[in-house]
């Protein structure tokens, strides 16, 4: 498995993350590999990006990701950087990932650090009737798509090893559809 990727910005501000207590208090700040490794408490954004059509895009994780290579994913998602805003966050995925500008990504939700999200509190945003450009980061995404609500039924009955456990823990708490 390979563990180095491209970046844009220096390997100090990426491989640090705040630990968080129960409670979303900061209590240090540990290389991310550590944490990931301890299963440690720290936070998440996590962007769903939806057409006028209520399609959901989905993004297929690059080749050399650490963690689910190559498998179908949300839209964005990224760690929050020590002392970032869960907002500035989602923007950000979104600019680093898929190339694109959302005005005001929507926060719906905030899901608790435990095994199901991977020991992260996730925040997640959502962009609605999205109709700009998506362009894939090649650094970041192998490619992208949107998919129907049926289509996605499909792939999480029928693809589940095509699919990070993320997006299928999503999906069965009924947080992949647009209202």
């Amino acid at each position: 498995m390979i563990f180095n990727k491209k970046t844009n910005t220096p390997p100090t501000d990426r491989r640090r993350l705040e630990v968080v207590d129960d409670r979303n208090r900061p209590l240090a700040v540990l290389p991310k590999d550590l944490i990931h490794r301890q299963l440690l408490r720290h936070r998440s954004v996590q962007v769903l990006v939806f057409n006028p059509e209520k399609k959901i895009y989905l993004q297929r994780r690059h080749p050399q990701k650490q963690f689910f290579p190559g498998r179908w994913d949300v839209s964005a998602r990224t760690h929050l950087g020590v002392g970032e805003a869960t907002f500035d966050a989602a923007l950000r995925a979104l600019r680093e990932e898929l190339q694109l500008d959302a005005d005001h990504p929507q926060l719906t939700r905030t899901l608790p650090a435990c095994p199901e999200t991977g020991f992260e509190q996730v925040s997640i945003f959502v962009v609605s009737r999205n109709t700009q450009p998506i362009v894939p980061n090649a650094d970041e995404v192998s490619e992208g798509y949107y998919f129907t609500r049926e289509e996605l039924t499909c792939l999480i009955k029928e693809f589940k090893e095509l699919l990070t456990p993320n997006l299928v823990t999503l999906w069965e708490a009924g947080l992949l559809v647009e209202n």
